[in-house]
């Protein structure tokens, strides 16, 4: 109740409370997607750590797949960070987390905080990137200064989201998933 009173006071309209929120959204969504992508390149072990890392859970060949990952997480953060091509930045997020969760998170259960990390969080980054990209970046987002939203934002935008980062994840861990084989 005070934010309502407190958004009508300063004279905010829903509008622009509707953009406020999708900022704060893309901002959060797009900011731990860079963040994933910048520690994959720089941090730690480097783009070679992450390789590495990539090959011991079976993705072949490991070097290519640490750089796409890193890559298409860097792309979907700036993405949503600016609000532009914003479906693309969403499937982004669906496809890389995708794979995440086919290769290293689906089979320790739920939570994060269980043994090897549960789904969880990619599970919510996935429906983090359907929704944005479905909703678009809202007027305070460049695909609106370049009068390009209207053509992306609703179904458009949910099939490119969900379909193209889906589909991708999928045949990127159909084309190159080798794990070892239990004995």
């Amino acid at each position: 109740m005070w934010c309502i009173v407190v958004g009508h006071t300063v004279g905010m309209t829903d509008s622009h409370a509707i953009d406020l929120a999708l900022l704060v959204f893309r901002l959060a969504v797009g900011g731990v997607m860079l963040a994933h992508g910048y520690n994959h390149v720089f941090g730690g072990g480097k783009i070679a750590g992450t390789a590495r890392w990539f090959g011991s859970m079976g993705m072949r060949p490991p070097l290519v797949q640490a750089w796409v990952a890193s890559l298409t997480e860097l792309g979907a953060g700036a993405s949503l960070i600016l609000g532009l091509f914003m479906p693309l930045g969403g499937a982004g997020v669906v496809g890389t987390m995708t794979v995440a969760f086919i290769i290293n998170h689906r089979k320790n259960g739920f939570f994060i905080f269980r043994p090897g990390e549960g789904y969880e969080y990619v599970m919510t980054l996935i429906a983090c990137g359907i929704a944005l990209g479905t909703l678009g970046a809202g007027t305070w987002g460049l695909d609106h200064a370049f009068k390009i939203d209207d053509n992306l934002v609703g179904t458009t935008g949910l099939l490119i989201a969900a379909l193209a980062g889906g589909l991708g994840g999928i045949l990127t861990v159909v084309a190159c998933w080798r794990p070892e084989k239990k004995a």
